[in-house]
């Protein structure tokens, strides 16, 4: 009472501002912000079992506990992980990546250091089967796991999470389930993928529930529910990953979902995260005819596509002005009807002497961090200029080629009209052909017809094919969904490179002795002899095989893969990220993989 007499006018303004701040919140157009406390609460419970699971998990192997008892605590400790494996992996991707990547050390690129691998594939690893001479350093790993818990916690103390961020995750999480999560990317030597999926789909689900408000509970939510509640009962019913029915279960369940998704973000009224992203942001699937954006790979905004861009570098492919001599084009290395390969075992240069290497296909080259087998250029604009100033390959100047170019009338013109400048410049010219190479993903193969609803574009060979590749020959862990190369969904902000252990040829045991990507790391002992992870997309169109051509029909290639690789084969290769396994394929079984792998030839 002494307060209100003392300080009438504070009071009157106190009672003014919380008066118009209610009127604010009655009148404000804006869609209600759900309280995301409780999927932050959420985070946190799953983190706490988590890091349970790990300290019990510590005990046990202290205690010297058997194979099956560690086996099965640990798939509980990934079950748990998945509950919250949308969050981490989208609001902590660093710890995610030491959480749960893959079993094989990290680079610093700068530094040219190798960083150990850490996390549940290292330690799927030493309990499949567990023996204890590994105690102390599986213990020593368990360790480390329960510290990225604590990652986890801080950060989430921290942190400020939106419902636009929350649905760009979640969004994330189910093309992460329909890539990586359907292929068993994460456990690929347990193969337990399929009794995870329903553990990452409920976290999408029970998140989504969180966020909605009534304009979705009635419409895409409840079907979204309905929709998970169904590939759920799928997948407890089989397991078995040599057994699965992918080929219906992704268009007939996943598509499903992550299309609803979009219709529970229009009904919501998201906006959407304001980050340039690989996967357009209207997508409703993966295999939606204009999925993808390959302006996220491109240097700077400045070299983004445009249909002038396409048309010029489309005539200059075909001009022999880029080589010295004027013999020779992009083009006569790069065949469209050869899906842009040549079709020898390795690239002939000028001299008509037979380089070191296979021509790598130019489709879908675009969505590829790191150009050539070896990766030693980032993008296109690198890969354009370096062929062309190769002095066995073209041996062109690109100081003398621009002046040609701006002595051609028509060149000229039409480089001014694209970039407003008088004179031509180098990295226009490298802009133009780079244009032109990524717009070659036409993504219009029966595949793609198939997984958009045309359930007559593939055969039932196909079909089987397709479920071969995934389960039991494992294709998809390295060729990933949709692009089928090395370029890691759903983020696709890295491109896989593999030591595979080939041969100089398919009929010897002789190792090939190229250093691949290892020529430019050196001292970076895991990256020795390894190369890129291409496209399969067209592959039936780009005999012969391998970076050196070595392996004339997919057959061979087929073969390769079944015994297990290099070492499969015998010849020892210590840094052999490609599994030794055999995987036990008929020939009847290899005969349908090639013929799916057919089902991804554009028209």
């Amino acid at each position: 009472m002494k307060f209100i007499l003392k300080y009438p006018l504070a009071i009157f303004l106190i009672l003014t501002f919380v008066f118009f701040g209610i009127l604010q919140c009655q009148t404000d157009k804006k869609p209600i912000v759900n309280d995301l406390t409780a999927v932050k609460k959420e985070i946190f419970k799953n983190n706490v079992e988590f890091l349970r699971q790990t300290n019990e998990l510590i005990t046990l192997v202290s205690k010297d506990a058997g194979n099956k008892i560690l086996q099965e605590k640990f798939q509980q400790l990934r079950k748990t992980y998945k509950k919250m494996e949308w969050a981490v992996e989208y609001f902590l991707p660093n710890t995610a990546r030491f959480m749960n990547g893959s079993a094989l050390p990290e680079i610093e690129m700068e530094e040219h250091t190798e960083i150990e691998p850490e996390g549940l594939q290292v330690i799927e690893e030493m309990i499949y089967p567990y023996e204890k001479q590994n105690k102390d350093e599986l213990i020593r790993i368990l360790k480390k796991l329960t510290n990225k818990s604590n990652t986890i916690k801080a950060n989430f103390l921290v942190i400020t999470i939106s419902k636009d961020q929350v649905f760009d995750a979640l969004r994330q999480q189910v093309f992460r389930i329909s890539s990586l999560g359907i292929a068993g990317f994460d456990t690929p030597i347990s193969g337990t993928f399929l009794e995870e999926m329903p553990f990452a789909l409920e976290g999408v689900r029970w998140t989504l529930e969180q966020i909605s408000t009534e304009k979705s509970k009635q419409k895409s939510l409840k079907q979204i529910v309905s929709e998970i509640g169904i590939a759920n009962g799928i997948l407890k019913k089989n397991s078995d990953k040599n057994t699965f029915d992918y080929i219906h279960f992704v268009p007939d369940h996943l598509n499903k979902i992550s299309t609803l998704l979009l219709q529970f973000k229009k009904e919501e009224n998201i906006p959407d995260v304001e980050v340039t992203s690989a996967l357009n942001k209207n997508a409703s699937t993966f295999f939606s005819k204009d999925a993808f954006n390959p302006n996220a790979f491109v240097p700077g905004k400045e070299y983004e596509m445009s249909p002038e861009k396409v048309n010029l570098g489309k005539q200059l492919f075909s001009d022999k002005i880029l080589s010295n001599s004027n013999s020779r084009s992009c083009a006569t290395c790069h065949i469209a009807e050869k899906a842009f390969t040549d079709g020898l075992e390795k690239s002939m240069s000028l001299e008509n002497v037979a380089l070191q290497r296979n021509t790598p296909s130019l489709s879908y080259s675009a969505f590829q961090h790191g150009q050539f087998w070896d990766m030693r250029k980032d993008d296109l604009e690198g890969q354009s200029s370096d062929v062309i100033t190769n002095k066995e390959e073209m041996h062109g100047d690109m100081n003398a080629i621009i002046a040609k170019i701006n002595q051609d009338k028509k060149y000229q013109k039409d480089f001014e009209k694209i970039y407003k400048t008088k004179n031509t410049e180098v990295w226009q010219l490298q802009n133009v052909l780079a244009s032109y190479i990524r717009s070659l993903a036409t993504f219009n193969s029966d595949f793609d017809d198939y997984m958009r609803g045309k359930s007559s574009a593939m055969t039932e060979k196909q079909k089987k094919g397709f479920n071969l590749f995934v389960g039991k020959a494992q294709c998809a862990i390295c060729h990933f969904i949709p692009l089928f190369n090395g370029t890691v969904p759903p983020t696709f902000n890295k491109t896989e490179q593999e030591v595979l252990g080939v041969a100089e040829n398919a009929s010897n045991r002789k190792i090939d002795n190229d250093l691949g990507r290892g020529k430019f790391h050196e001292t970076v002992a895991f990256l020795q002899n390894s190369f890129k992870t291409p496209t399969l997309r067209n592959i039936s169109k780009t005999a012969p095989y391998m970076h050196n051509g070595g392996y004339k029909t997919l057959k061979e290639v087929m073969d390769f893969y079944n015994k297990g690789g290099g070492n499969g084969l015998g010849l020892s290769i210590k840094n052999q990220t490609l599994s030794d396994s055999k995987l036990n394929l008929t020939n009847q079984e290899i005969d349908e993989i090639i013929d799916f792998m057919s089902a991804l030839n554009d028209k």
